[in-house]
């Protein structure tokens, strides 16, 4: 039995995509206004709501097991690429869209030299979302906010429910931005212990407790990272 090719798994809640809690049938209901629209149109909605709404911060980030639940990064309302891409395949699932994470090392151009000490160089392990739509997997990635590309310099990465939305190569002043270098693979479920392993031996001053990254801010850095400041005020 498949879901219009997809595995009956890709739609089902699980520990960490528990989008049958309260917290997160909220977050649908409000995005889609009560109403459901086609797959593709209910993916996009939900792909800017979780881009824009959920602030992008690799600081002061929840790593625990109840931290990577759809529901708790919700309720925090931040996150990282990790916790942004659980909440949107979670929220996809919610609405029989079916859904994978996936990871990779990509290689990042455009960071505060204190996120560059503290991640080891400019290597990172990164998280993003697969989805079925029209009989097909389309890679989509909610991950950086708009006030974040505008203090970074970067256009927010778009998404139409027909192309990827993967990555932006090169940020909006032409500089290369992000590639990607290694990819670890496509998960139906969040691998929790995979990733948290991997965080561990690629980013390990990342960490100021086992399941805690340390505090700062990528918004106060945005001043430090060679970009001429701009007002966080988003039109």
């Amino acid at each position: 039995m498949t879901v219009d090719g997809a595995t009956p798994g890709l739609v089902a809640a699980t520990a960490s995509l528990d989008y049958e809690d309260p917290i997160v049938q909220a977050f649908v209901d409000r995005t889609l206004a009560g109403r459901r629209g086609t797959p593709r149109e209910n993916a996009v909605l939900l792909y800017y709501a979780v881009r824009d709404e959920l602030l992008y911060d690799v600081y002061d980030a929840d790593l625990s097991r109840d931290g990577l639940r759809a529901s708790s990064i919700l309720s925090r309302g931040r996150g990282f690429c990790l916790h942004k891409s659980i909440v949107y395949a979670a929220a996809c699932r919610a609405v029989g869209i079916p859904s994978r994470l996936v990871f990779a090392d990509v290689r990042n151009h455009l960071a505060s030299g204190k996120l560059l000490e503290l991640v080891g160089g400019s290597l990172f392990f990164h998280g993003l979302t697969s989805v079925w739509l029209d009989g097909r997997w389309m890679k989509a990635t909610p991950v950086f906010n708009k006030l974040l590309c505008r203090l970074y310099r970067m256009a927010p990465l778009e998404f139409d429910g027909m192309t990827d939305s993967l990555y932006q190569p090169y940020d909006a002043e032409n500089r290369r931005y992000m590639e990607f270098v290694k990819h670890h693979g496509e998960f139906d479920d969040f691998p929790y212990e995979m990733v948290i392993q991997n965080m561990h031996q690629s980013h390990p001053k990342l960490f100021s407790t086992e399941y805690r990254t340390t505090s700062g801010s990528l918004v106060a850095e945005a001043a430090f990272t060679g970009i001429p400041p701009v007002s966080p005020q988003i039109p």
